[in-house]
């Protein structure tokens, strides 16, 4: 057997461990999703004998008040919000750090090496955040949120940054531009790749965080939409239809995204790392 047909077996072999542990699972989502209470409760990958996706749809949509579209709304704002402040950020702070070479820009680089390493403390958080009167808050979690997300944030602007000559930035101020217009008008259009793919990963980092709105931002009226999941369940453990097309709801704008932007995101990574 050459070379070529174990590389090939080897590549057919790793696409069905992938559609396996991918597909799999979203198949039983949609497929529960579609059954009736009754059906739903064996908990198998059986066809349905009527299918209920609309009508338990339809239910979700509307129990305890529509709760899951103000789960909807909260992480809406959420997203957007975190993921603005992470992008303009950690690009202004990747910009200055990239250019500067003196004892604090490398105890900033310390600092934001940490912040991958280092795990986040609850309870000196929400003491923080209570401090700041803004525990329980959106904007609190919102400050939790961009915390956690702006160290991978600007490692990646960081070396993505390294890929443009300093001559750019010596040639606009001779020409009269300022640092601010500098970064405005000819930095951050060269970003476009990497700042796509650091926008989609904090979005989907952020949309789909389960534990940090759980402990920063409780009760039913403040779900997220991953909370919801948890507060309907909770509720409705036993109408496995109504919980799964719940999962349902919930997943699609990730799969979405994830398909639509998935080669904005493996060519920013790429870029990033190959040529900072």
């Amino acid at each position: 057997m050459n070379k070529r047909v174990k590389r090939l077996i080897f590549q057919v072999i790793a696409v069905l461990v992938t559609l396996v542990a991918y597909i799999v699972p979203f198949y039983f989502i949609i497929l529960t999703a579609c059954k009736n209470k009754k059906e739903a409760s064996w908990l198998n990958l059986s066809l349905p004998t009527e299918w209920k996706l609309f009508e338990n749809i339809k239910e979700v949509l509307t129990v305890n008040d529509g709760m899951i579209i103000r789960a909807f709304f909260n992480s809406l704002v959420l997203t957007v919000c975190s993921v603005l402040i992470i992008v303009v950020v950690t690009a202004l702070l990747a910009f200055v750090m990239q250019r500067r070479n003196d004892r604090s820009t490398r105890l900033f680089s310390l600092l934001i090496l940490a912040g991958l390493i280092v795990p986040s403390s609850v309870v000196p958080t929400y003491w923080v955040l209570d401090f700041l009167h803004i525990s329980k808050t959106i904007v609190g979690l919102i400050i939790v949120e961009v915390a956690l997300n702006i160290s991978f944030a600007t490692i990646l602007y960081r070396g993505f940054m390294g890929s443009i000559p300093q001559a750019i930035d010596e040639a606009a101020i001779i020409d009269g531009c300022g640092t601010g217009k500098l970064f405005m008008k000819i930095i951050l259009p060269l970003l476009k790749p990497v700042t796509a793919t650091v926008a989609v990963v904090s979005t989907l980092h952020v949309y789909n965080d389960f534990v940090n709105p759980l402990y920063y931002l409780p009760g039913a009226k403040n779900a997220t939409i991953q909370l919801s999941i948890y507060y309907f369940s909770g509720q409705y453990g036993s109408d496995w239809n109504l919980v799964f097309a719940d999962i349902l709801l919930i997943s699609i704008p990730v799969v979405v995204m994830y398909v639509v932007f998935n080669k904005q995101i493996v060519e920013g990574m790429v870029a990033g790392s190959v040529k900072g």
